[in-house]
């Protein structure tokens, strides 16, 4: 059965900014993105360019990297900012293989090591996913004998709403767990979902993305389905083709060992039937010199041990 409008306004108005698609949408305004950025690296004075959003038409990275906004800052570095409300992923290395696929896509062919892009990932997650008590962690690259720290470039940011701490970081997660946000210290957050949710712009703007969405996670479904069975398909004419020739080949050996008795079977019949005949002229050779000795037809016979009808057969 098919929703109404106000239904779906309805599920716009219950979410909340760790669902994928109203952040997306949300983050589309810079002024959004500067204010979480700003309190989250703690730096007032951080400047947001641009953004790409995971449906912007300039997101060339496809769906295997997960750009919920990819910041462009006043200085050129590129901030990723991924929400995540799951806890059953490994999220380490999601971040490491995102992180490379951006670092890939921003390099240009000829580029020196030294030209890599430095890249910040700040990844909002729901619950305290690495738990160890804290609403913040930087996670960094040190040298294991003696402690120091080595700067690649690459800056691994995990924040979640789960910790509790009094810090304006723990404040804004809160914003994040919100249906509706009314908070001073971040106007531009509080005013985004204000639009989102209150303007009828801004709703009619998320129901029709809402629907994008759906349409869209129907075709990829569809889609990947329709690869699966044709995987299957592929699979099972390699299968049958590979059974055909092992049958051809069971074939084939069944067909040279039964020649090859066959051929044995021959062999020993025609040493039989030489056998026999040698015999057989040897006897008549006997029969006739026992009758030129002038040995009688009956004592020819019983010497040469045959009978009197084969010697007329033979003779």
């Amino acid at each position: 059965m098919k929703k109404t409008d106000e239904e779906k306004l309805k599920k716009v108005e219950e979410s909340d900014l760790f669902d994928d698609l109203f952040f997306s949408v949300a983050a589309e305004d810079i002024a959004f993105c500067e204010e979480v950025l700003q309190t989250i690296l703690q730096d007032k004075l951080l400047k947001v360019e641009s953004v790409i959003v995971q449906r912007d038409e300039r997101n060339l990275y496809g769906r295997s990297a997960i750009l919920d906004a990819l910041c462009i800052l006043g200085d050129g570095t590129r901030c990723n900012i991924e929400i995540q409300k799951e806890d059953n992923l490994d999220h380490i290395r999601r971040v490491r293989f995102n992180s490379s696929l951006i670092t890939a896509r921003e390099s240009n062919t000829g580029d020196g090591f030294d030209e890599v892009i430095t890249l910040y990932v700040v990844y909002i997650s729901r619950t305290d996913i690495l738990k160890r008590g804290k609403t913040i962690y930087h996670v960094v690259n040190t040298i294991r004998e003696t402690g120091e720290e080595i700067d690649d470039g690459l800056h691994r940011i995990f924040v979640n709403a789960e910790i509790k701490d009094d810090t304006d970081i723990s404040e804004l997660m809160d914003c994040f767990t919100q249906k509706y946000v009314n908070n001073s210290k971040f106007p531009n957050v509080s005013k985004r979902v204000e639009f989102l949710k209150k303007d009828e712009g801004g709703r009619r703007n998320m129901l029709s993305l809402r629907e994008e969405f759906i349409a869209e996670g129907r075709e990829e479904a569809k889609q990947e389905v329709l690869g699966l069975r044709e995987e299957f398909i592929a699979e099972g004419r390699e299968e049958a083709k590979q059974e055909v020739l092992g049958l051809r080949e069971e074939f084939i050996a069944e067909g040279r060992e039964e020649a090859k008795q066959e051929v044995l079977g021959l062999k020993e019949e025609l040493k039989a039937e030489g056998r026999e005949e040698g015999e057989q002229k040897a006897a008549i050779e006997a029969y006739k010199r026992c009758i030129q000795k002038g040995m009688s037809k009956a004592d020819a016979l019983e010497i040469s041990n045959l009978t009197e009808d084969k010697v007329q057969n033979i003779l």
